[in-house]
């Protein structure tokens, strides 16, 4: 337990390299090369000077060896520490990556609006979907991966609760990647002191994040659990869970029509209403019908009388959906174990949601 807190906290407090989401190679080669320009890409990292430890562990057998007899002594060659290191591969390239790669179906198909709050969905599901397939790892390996990945998923969704709610007045690198999924609604303005550095900014409230974490943890847990009973049940179970957990159960009370005897109709707003956690403390004193004509902010509610034949492509969004949840978990089934324990994360990669 204390060395997995060592490594969530290291990995909190220190920004690790990592390729892009774009998988951009930056080249190793110490030799010139012939093509000289005068700008530097924005996506190559520079290179960054060795470190005396890591030339002497690379150039010296005996250091490489002391080295790594003495990392295993701390427990980072523990099965626990690689699954913590490996997870972190799983979740960046393959479920964090989801929303960006597919923006125009979850943004056009499903209607879902480009919010903080529709990036953690699209990612829980994918989180999900991988949880399904690491939980057939034998248990010494399994309970690892899964924890793991979960630690990884939130220790993500928390920076980017920062960001969104305190943006740095200089951009600072994050846990994973910067997402185009969704933009920044507080990015502060570009303001500077009188030497010509950046304001700073305060910090986040704790409490506003801690909120705010509870609430996306209920979720991911009330998803998870949903879409494990309609994996188990059959797809008509699987497609009403998806349609209250991914597409915002849009409809649930009936669906607005417009009214041809009214020249200009009263705008409507309605949205449905998790009387379970989240942000209810007390149903018995919950104003059910007022509060279903508040906006939460998420962007996801009913659509307008005027927006009615949206309603006509959900079939066919929850069968796309369904189909590719199907297909998917039967690919990652017969990833072998061994492929996913040493790392390989290529070979789980996830497809297109519309098969072609």
């Amino acid at each position: 337990m204390v060395s997995r807190s060592l490594l969530l906290r290291y990995l909190r407090n220190h920004h690790i390299p990592r390729l892009p989401p774009q998988h951009t190679v930056r080249s190793t080669s110490t030799k010139p090369s012939s093509k000289s320009s005068s700008t530097t890409p924005q996506n190559v990292e520079p290179e960054r000077p060795k470190s005396w430890l890591t030339q002497q562990v690379e150039t010296s057998p005996i250091a490489r060896k002391l080295f790594f007899g003495f990392t295993n002594l701390l427990g980072y060659g523990s099965e626990k520490q690689l699954a913590g290191r490996r997870a972190l591969a799983l979740y960046e390239h393959l479920c964090a990556v989801k929303p960006d790669q597919e923006l125009k179906f979850w943004q056009q198909d499903c209607f879902l609006p480009p919010t903080f709050q529709s990036w953690f969905t699209i990612t829980n599901l994918h989180v999900w979907m991988l949880i399904v397939r690491l939980r057939a790892l034998p248990p010494a390996y399994g309970k690892a991966y899964q924890q793991a990945l979960v630690d990884h998923f939130f220790i993500d969704v928390e920076d980017r609760i920062r960001a969104v709610l305190q943006p740095p007045a200089e951009p600072k690198s994050p846990y994973t990647f910067i997402s185009t999924f969704y933009p920044n609604p507080n990015a502060p303005p570009e303001s500077k002191t009188k030497d010509g550095k950046p304001k700073p900014r305060g910090r986040a409230p704790d409490r506003i994040v801690t909120r705010q974490m509870k609430v996306f943890k209920e979720q991911r847990t009330g998803m998870g659990l949903s879409l494990d009973l309609g994996l188990v049940k059959g797809d008509q179970e699987l497609a009403a869970a998806i349609w209250r957990n991914l597409l915002g159960a849009r409809g649930a009370q009936g669906i607005a029509y417009p009214d041809p005897s009214s020249p200009s109709p009263a705008p409507s707003f309605r949205r449905a209403v998790n009387l379970v956690g989240g942000e209810v403390v007390n149903v018995a004193k919950l104003d059910l019908e007022k509060e279903e004509k508040t906006d939460d902010g998420s962007g996801v509610h009913d659509f307008a009388p005027s927006e009615a034949d949206n309603y006509l492509t959900y079939p066919e969004v929850m069968l796309n959906l369904i189909a590719y949840i199907r297909r998917e978990l039967k690919r990652l089934e017969k990833v072998s174990d061994e492929d996913i324990i040493s790392g390989d994360w290529t070979k789980l990669r996830f497809g297109r949601v519309k098969s072609q």
